[in-house]
């Protein structure tokens, strides 16, 4: 059963498309990352699911319950890190949990989940006084109540410094071992390529990509960098390796040469310059998902 599908979700505001006939579907069990520019759809997609607003065409279920017709059964199952958070200003974060805990009518116990989240120092203090990256985790903490079946985070490592946004990753990857699926957007692209199993991307009301980052590379026959330390630079290299078929440049720094290629050239870049030159050290790295993305979410991205 799949933990969230979207069949033909269209969603207007007059005479602006929102999202256009968007078919999105999340397995049980991955964690999946919702990526796209602002006004691409992606908070519009999230309050569908929901039931925060209503769809002008088409379906969409969570956890197998239709979003209309159960959405009590659905909010028993999820927790939801919303972007933009609104606390009780005079309640203590403890008392923000524990009011979760009654409303769901779970058993967690408060300090354990204020632990978790890195909040267990300021948990009887009011939340109003609490940092943007405080409220945060507060927020990540009351969605935590339950042991729920499906998180969707919408931006959840917002405000948070490169320690907390770690320590998000760390929770994500517990709950999804747990057995927890886990939906969430970011705008923060090494966040979502440290701990996703697939990712889909959204432009302008469309998805026009979902894969793995590694099936997103091979969709567009993405380029690699290679990484050459030799001993010595003989004459003529670079030329040689300019022209092997799929390499788009070649740069040398003193001893070391960099090469951009197609997968498909990598095998006749390293044997040509072993060939020509004694390698000491060779590394590659892959296309980021930053560059990934914005190939995507150009007007025109290329594909293979």
């Amino acid at each position: 059963m799949a933990a969230i599908e979207l069949r033909g979700v269209t969603k207007q505001y007059g005479e602006v498309t929102a999202v256009d006939e968007l078919d999105l579907t999340v397995e049980s069990g991955e964690i999946y990352g919702f990526l796209g520019p602002n006004g691409a759809g992606k908070s519009t997609t999230i309050n569908v699911l929901l039931d925060l607003i209503t769809p002008t065409a088409g379906d969409a279920s969570v956890l197998g319950y239709d979003i209309h017709e159960e959405p009590t059964a659905i909010r028993e199952r999820i927790g939801v890190v919303p972007e933009g958070y609104d606390i009780y200003n005079r309640l203590s974060g403890r008392k923000h949990i524990q009011f979760a805990i009654d409303s769901k009518g779970a058993a967690d116990d408060p300090d354990e989940l204020l632990s978790r989240v890195g909040l267990d120092d300021a948990g009887d203090r009011p939340a109003g006084g609490y940092s943007k990256g405080m409220t945060q985790r507060l927020a990540l903490g009351i969605a935590l109540v339950g042991s729920p079946e499906l998180l969707i985070l919408d931006e959840p490592t917002t405000g948070l410094d490169p320690n907390g946004a770690q320590e998000m990753r760390e929770i994500i990857r517990a709950e999804n071992e747990r057995g927890a699926t886990v939906f969430f957007s970011s705008h923060i692209l090494e966040q979502v390529e440290a701990v996703c199993d697939r990712v889909g991307i959204m432009r302008e009301g469309e998805l026009v990509a979902q894969d793995t980052i590694g099936g997103l590379r091979d969709q567009l026959g993405t380029q690699t960098t290679l990484v050459f330390q030799l001993s010595d630079v003989p004459a003529g290299l670079e030329a040689t390796v300019s022209d092997i078929g799929g390499v788009e440049s070649v740069a040398i720094d003193g001893t070391q040469i960099t090469v951009k290629a197609t997968d498909d050239a990598k095998g006749d870049v390293l044997s040509t310059i072993q060939e020509h030159a004694s390698v000491e050290d060779f590394s590659t790295e892959e296309q980021s998902l930053e560059e990934l993305f914005v190939e995507y979410t150009s007007e025109a991205p290329q594909t293979a």
